[in-house]
C-alpha cells in the first residue's frame, strides 16, 4: 500500500465532474487497483476514491487514474503542488475478516437448525461464493427453491443492501433466478424490516440461546 501525504488538486471526471482544491490530502494507492482521497475532515469517508479495476499514470506532477465504465471513463486527475510524504508499505497476504464472536457463533448454530430461518429450510453449504462475497448459509425450502440467508448480530439497512447485492449476483445464474432472500439477525431494526419488505426479503429475529436449545423459543418470521 501506497501512502503520499500531498499538497495537491484533485479533479473527477466522468458522470458528473467536481473538483477538490489544492490542499493537503492524503492518497491511498492501493495494490488492488483502489484509490482513495482524504482529508483531515469529514471522518471516515474519502473526499473522492476509484474502485477497481484501474489503470494508475504518474509522473512528476500528475498521478492519473483511469477506470472504464462500459462506453464510458472515469478519471481522477491528481494534480500534485508538494510531496510531504511518500511511503510504500508491504501489508503482506490479507487475512480474511473474522465475524463478530456472536455473529459467528450464530452462523453456526443457524448451520445447524436452518429450520430457525424458515420452516423447511434445510441447508445446502456454509459461506456460499460469490463474485463480491459469500452469501452465510446457502438453502433450500420444502418446495426445493433456493434461500439465501444473511445473518447479522443487528439487521440494519446496510444489511438488507448486501443481502441484495448478493441475490442480484446468484440471479445472473438462470438456474437460480427464483432465489429468495432472508436475514436473520437477533435484532432487526424498523427502517430495515422496512426495506427488506419492500424488496420482498424475509427477515427473522432469532435467539442464540433459543437456536442452542438453552431457552424456550420465542421466534416470528414476517414475509
Amino acid at each position: 500500500m501506497r501512502l503520499i501525504v500531498a499538497r495537491c488538486e484533485v479533479t473527477y471526471t466522468g458522470r458528473l465532474t467536481a473538483v477538490l482544491p489544492e490542499a493537503l490530502r492524503l492518497l491511498m494507492l492501493k495494490a488492488d487497483g483502489s484509490v482513495m482521497v482524504h482529508a483531515d475532515t469529514g471522518g471516515f469517508k474519502p473526499q473522492n476514491w476509484m474502485t477497481p479495476p484501474t489503470v494508475i499514470e504518474e509522473s512528476d506532477d500528475h498521478i492519473v487514474v483511469r477506470k472504464f465504465a462500459g462506453k464510458t471513463e472515469d478519471r481522477l486527475d491528481i494534480r500534485i503542488a508538494e510531496v510531504i510524504s511518500d511511503v510504500t508499505h508491504d501489508m503482506g497476504e490479507a487475512a480474511e475478516l473474522e465475524k463478530d464472536g456472536v455473529e459467528k457463533h450464530l452462523q453456526e448454530a443457524l448451520a445447524d437448525a436452518p429450520h430457525w430461518c424458515g420452516e423447511g429450510f434445510r441447508l445446502v453449504r456454509r459461506e456460499w461464493p460469490t463474485d463480491i462475497g459469500p452469501v452465510d448459509l446457502m438453502c433450500r425450502d420444502e418446495d426445493d427453491g433456493w434461500i439465501a440467508v444473511e445473518i447479522k448480530r443487528i439487521g440494519t439497512i446496510d444489511a438488507v443492501e448486501q443481502l441484495t447485492r448478493y441475490l442480484d449476483r446468484i440471479r445472473q445464474d438462470p438456474a437460480m433466478n427464483d432465489v429468495r432472500g432472508v436475514l436473520a439477525a437477533q435484532v432487526v431494526k424498523p427502517q430495515a424490516r422496512v426495506l427488506a419488505e419492500a424488496r420482498g426479503i424475509d427477515w427473522v429475529e432469532v435467539d442464540l440461546a433459543v437456536v442452542r436449545g438453552d431457552r424456550e423459543p420465542d421466534l416470528t418470521l414476517f414475509t
